[in-house]
């Protein structure tokens, strides 16, 4: 006869041959793709084939188009690069925050240690967390000090490692930082920085080109201007080799920033004269040929199927001074004839599309079908959308303006898609609702007839239909005046919110 004792036993066992059973069979949670993020400097809307270039050949960035969901209203967060790429990082809209203007290479790190960004969140679920190429968030504090151990950096707000260029490749100090030390720095030979030199002043060339910043020392640690694609790439390679190396299933997250195709541009022999574009489109073709580089690691590596592959830039296209004899003349480049912006109005800075609006291409063969996406997206929402797809929540403050976008970004929605609001930040604040476009007045008190007659900016505030009227060519405030004063108050609201996540 069976004890109460050994009824509750085997109850027990019977309960525990059941739970096995269960477990036995329930699917096996989805693994976490690996993800990377590929962030281009200054390419624009129609610099790649998949976007409409004829000049320029594209033929990786084309293929994953072809494999993936290119997006055509996607968004950098502002129009230039520190504070795009400040929003990335945080979910927060830089112009919330003092300080997150272009930088000078001697600005201290810009986001707080402690505070959640993109590579911080994965961590939490154990990715492994790696930065290579354009950083340009400050380094240490202000002025930083390149001569020995720089903190705070990348690995104090979520990488686990970091090969980056300071600021920019027309900036001082022209050195890689590999985590926290330079690369190659003899100590006899310090380095020192003097922003008070403009580039083109006696003082500011390194390497024969004329940078912002003077730069004395450190000349055992200076980078080969026509290398840095090179070096970008093979560090990528090698980073995504150590991760699968491992072994050990943990996903790894990559935010690959290219110098490609910022000034000065000096794209490797190999590319010189590639482009009937001029010199902007041989490095374009320079930045095609590093995301080669990676995709082609990915597939040697069998793990192409299971990475989410996310490929951008940080804000729209410009022709600007390349080189000594552009800057010393005061002159430009030429694309010759290729419009580097596509049909957008504007250019890098602008607060019109082809200030923000970018090339966004993503693929994830493993779950996403290829196509195209009208949805309206904006890197901002990196955050709160990779916290979703990591089943992780945002709380509090965490990404005050990222949206999670998820079904967006993966082709799972149609109806409705995207954004129903969006900042655009260029020389001012502009508002996307929908396919509507408001350009407000500037608040500027004076403006001489010259700034005034180079400035597209316009007195009374602007308002476009991009859904007809994509390069803003015809301003339709004066038959919406409604719509322009409830647009004007919702920009009003954001901006007083301090937030404008759901």
């Amino acid at each position: 006869m069976l004890t109460t004792k050994s009824l509750r036993l085997l109850v027990l066992f019977g309960w525990l041959f059941f739970q096995s059973l269960c477990w036995a069979t329930a699917p096996a949670a989805a693994a976490q793709p690996n993800i990377i993020f590929i962030l281009a400097d200054d390419i624009g809307y129609g610099d790649l084939g998949c976007y409409g270039a004829k000049q320029i050949r594209t033929p990786h960035c084309d293929g994953l188009a072809r494999d993936g969901l290119r997006f055509t209203d996607a968004h950098a967060p502002a129009a230039v690069c520190t504070p795009t790429r400040y929003a990335f990082m945080t979910g927060e809209y830089a112009w919330r925050r003092p300080g997150t203007g272009i930088l000078p290479g001697t600005a201290g790190l810009i986001i707080e240690p402690g505070r959640t960004t993109v590579p911080a969140l994965l961590k939490r679920v154990g990715y492994q967390t790696g930065v290579v190429g354009k950083w340009h968030l400050g380094l240490g504090t202000t002025p930083t000090d390149y001569n020995g151990e720089i903190r705070p950096g990348p690995l104090d707000i979520g990488f686990d490692e970091a090969w980056i260029l300071p600021a920019t490749g027309d900036r001082t100090p022209c050195v890689w930082v590999e985590n926290r030390r330079v690369v190659g720095l003899d100590p006899a030979d310090p380095i020192s920085l003097d922003y008070g030199v403009k580039r083109g002043e006696p003082g500011s060339f390194v390497r024969g080109i004329p940078r912002i910043g003077g730069q004395t020392g450190g000349t055992a640690a200076l980078w080969k201007d026509d290398e840095i694609a090179d070096v970008i790439a093979a560090k990528s390679v090698a980073f995504i080799e150590r991760q699968v190396a491992r072994n050990d299933d943990r996903p790894f997250f990559l935010y690959l920033c290219t110098h490609d195709i910022h000034v000065p541009r000096v794209p490797h022999e190999r590319f010189r004269g590639s482009s009937t574009a001029g010199v902007r489109g041989d490095s374009v073709h320079s930045f095609d040929w590093t995301v080669g580089k990676v995709l082609g690691a990915l597939e040697r590596l069998k793990i192409a199927d299971d990475t989410l592959v996310i490929l951008t830039s940080d804000n729209g296209g410009v022709l600007d001074p390349n080189g000594p004899d552009e800057v010393n003349a005061g002159t430009v480049e030429t694309n010759n004839g290729h419009p580097h912006n596509g049909p957008l109005r504007g250019d890098k800075g602008s607060c019109f599309e082809g200030g923000t609006r970018v090339p966004f291409i993503l693929r994830w063969p493993a779950r996403v079908k290829p196509g195209t996406s009208a949805a309206l997206v904006c890197h901002i929402d990196m955050l709160h959308s990779l916290a979703t797809l990591t089943g992780q929540m945002l709380t509090g403050n965490e990404g005050p303006d990222s949206f999670d976008l998820l079904p967006d970004l993966l082709g799972e929605k149609t109806a409705g898609a995207g954004r129903t609001t969006l900042v655009e930040q260029g020389w001012m604040l502009a508002l996307r609702e929908g396919t509507w476009k408001l350009v407000p007045p500037p608040k500027i008190k004076k403006k001489t007839a010259d700034q005034q007659e180079k400035s597209p900016r316009a007195a009374q505030p602007q308002l476009y239909q991009l859904a007809t009227d994509l390069g803003e060519e015809h301003d339709l405030a004066k038959e919406h005046p409604e719509r322009v004063q409830r647009m004007l108050e919702t920009l009003e609201q954001i901006q007083a919110q301090g937030r404008s996540r759901p």
